[in-house]
Formats: C-alpha cells, sequence, structure tokens
C-alpha cells in the first residue's frame, strides 16, 4: 500500500483538473445565457456583450427646464392676507406699489362704486371689488389694500373673489390708480371727499407755518403711531388741534372697527398726553354720514334697551359707547 506522501501529489493533480473543468462548464453556461438575454433585448448580434455603464437618464435628454408655452414676461404672484382688529376687514398684501410715488399721497379710500370711476384718482381694481356681494369699501395704502365687507356677508365666499381681482390686475400690469391729466397730489386737501371718495395730501407732513406743539404732535403721529395704524390696515389722519385736544379720524380698517374708540383712547391719547404736557385729551372726528349712522344706532341700542329692561346692559359698553352720542 503506497504511503500518504506518495498519494497526496495524485490526489491535488485531479482535483486541480477537475477544479478546471467544472469553472470552463460555468463560464460557458454563462456566456450562453448573457447572450441569448442580449437576443432578446438588443439589436446587436448575440455573440456582442456591451460594456458600456448604465446611466440613470439617455444622454441625449434635456434638463428640467419650465414650458415653452410660459410667456417670459410672466412672474409669480403671491400675495399675503393678514387680518385685521376689525372682523369685517382683511389686509391683502400684493409684494407691489399701489399707489404710485409720484401721486404723493398716503392713502385712498372708496367708499362707493361710484367713487371708483370719479376724479381724481379711478380705479379699475377698485372698481371690480366694489361690484363684489357683500364688499363696502375698499382702502389703498401705499403698498396694502384693505377690503371691508358687510356684517353678515361671508368671507369664504368673498375672499376668493377678491384674490382672483387683484392677481389678474397685478399679473396683468394693470394700473392700479389712474390720475387723471391736469390732477396731481395738489389739487387734493386734506380729507377732501369727491363722490365717496377720500384722499388726503398727507395732514402729518412738515408745514412750516405749524407751531411748535403741532409740529410735535405730527412728528408723534408719523413716526410712533401711523405705523401701527397702518398694520392694521388702516391710516390715520390729523384735523387740528383746539383748547388741547387733538382732532383725529382713522381710515380704513380702523374706520368701522368697534375697538376704534379705544385705540383712540387708550393708545393715542395716552402716548401723545405721555410726551406733549399742552394735550389733554384726543377727539375722533366723523363725517356727517357717520354721524347720522352712530345716531341711528344710539336710537336702536336704546329702543332694545326699552324691551329688555331699565336694567339691561348696552351693546357698546365703556367709554366711547355709542350710547352717549345724542339723540
Amino acid at each position: 500500500m503506497p504511503s500518504a506522501r506518495l498519494l497526496r501529489p495524485a490526489v491535488a493533480d485531479l482535483f486541480s483538473a477537475t477544479t478546471r473543468r467544472i469553472r470552463t462548464e460555468r463560464c460557458t453556461r454563462l456566456y450562453e445565457a448573457v447572450a441569448a438575454r442580449s437576443a432578446h433585448t438588443s439589436t446587436r448580434p448575440p455573440g456582442h456583450i456591451s460594456r458600456r455603464r448604465p446611466t440613470l437618464s439617455s444622454p441625449t435628454a434635456s434638463p428640467l427646464v419650465l414650458s415653452s408655452s410660459i410667456p417670459r414676461g410672466s412672474r409669480s404672484i403671491f400675495i399675503q392676507t393678514e387680518n385685521t382688529p376689525n372682523p369685517d376687514a382683511l389686509k391683502f398684501l400684493p409684494n407691489h406699489p399701489v399707489i404710485p410715488p409720484e401721486v404723493g399721497i398716503p392713502f385712498i379710500e372708496y367708499l362707493n362704486a361710484r367713487s371708483t370711476i370719479a376724479p381724481p384718482y379711478p380705479s379699475p381694481l377698485a372698481a371690480q371689488l366694489m361690484n363684489t356681494d357683500g364688499v363696502t369699501s375698499v382702502f389703498y395704502g401705499a403698498d396694502f389694500i384693505t377690503v371691508t365687507k358687510a356684517p353678515d356677508a361671508n368671507w369664504a365666499h368673498i375672499r376668493p373673489e377678491i384674490f382672483s381681482l387683484i392677481t389678474e390686475a397685478i399679473s396683468s400690469d394693470q394700473k392700479l390708480v389712474a390720475v387723471k391729466e391736469g390732477v396731481g397730489s395738489a389739487s387734493a386737501a386734506p380729507g377732501e371727499e369727491s363722490h365717496g371718495q377720500e384722499v388726503e395730501r398727507d395732514s402729518l407732513a412738515y408745514d412750516e407755518n405749524d407751531d411748535e406743539v403741532i409740529g410735535m404732535i405730527k412728528e408723534l403721529l408719523e413716526t410712533r403711531i401711523r405705523p401701527a395704524i397702518q398694520e392694521d390696515g388702516g391710516d390715520i389722519e390729523f384735523r387740528g388741534f383746539e383748547n388741547g385736544y387733538v382732532m383725529l379720524k382713522l381710515r380704513g380698517a380702523c374706520r368701522t372697527c368697534d375697538s376704534s374708540t379705544v385705540t383712540l383712547q387708550n393708545g393715542i391719547e395716552g402716548m401723545l398726553m405721555h410726551y406733549i404736557e399742552e394735550v389733554k385729551g384726543v377727539q375722533q372726528v366723523m363725517d356727517q354720514e357717520e354721524e347720522v349712522s352712530a345716531k341711528e344706532f344710539a336710537k336702536f341700542e336704546e329702543k332694545l334697551r326699552a324691551q329688555k329692561g331699565p336694567d339691561a346692559a348696552p351693546t357698546t359698553p365703556g367709554k366711547g359707547s355709542l350710547d352717549s352720542v345724542p339723540g
């Protein structure tokens, strides 16, 4: 019996030959399988195997671009909406100038449909907004629009149409405020009202004829109070200083806000009296139509109290209650 040392080389040679044969058979089967697959998926001859690296996209594919059907001059329109202290007023910021700088006025207020087409500053957009069911007034600031609705109107029905009208006007480069030829800011006196259109030459602007106290009042209103009022979707107008009382008028969202009296008495009055010792208080100036409306509302509340009894609380309690308006 041969020793293990003599058998070891023979076994090694046999194992090596068997391994080479198995590898050759595997390579042949692999080649045939690849060739068969290539014949079904490629128009190339079965014997040709592509060594090209796979890619995620075709080399002739174009990069992702906007459709050529979009006009080159178009731009995205982003309109921001802000609530105001007045639940019946919304502030819209179109990221676009509303009143042209050359007009030289801080605001324009449209109180009826006729005012939107009347001089000195007709506005096609304001006309469309005023024709929307439920809208009662439109206020233009330098860069915002405040729309006020009737108390019984629903924002869910009005808001989408307002968005659509403002977006269309801006995207089409429509002029939001038109200036009649020969009409400029100098033609509009402070607080001027024309067919329900109220404009202001800026009653807070510096005037060399103002005395020192009025100058300080205007500066404080311009730098400390007006920015806060504009944030709420309105503006403020200085109507005079008489016997220690500052005469003011609120505009825009603040015009019909239930908290306007609180704003005047607690906010504006307190600040003016703190910095200017000559100021004794603040009084809100009301137009003739507003005075009539306030008196009629006070009579209505009086009638309600009579029906409820003498102990009934007023509908608008507080220092500025409409119940105190003389009949």
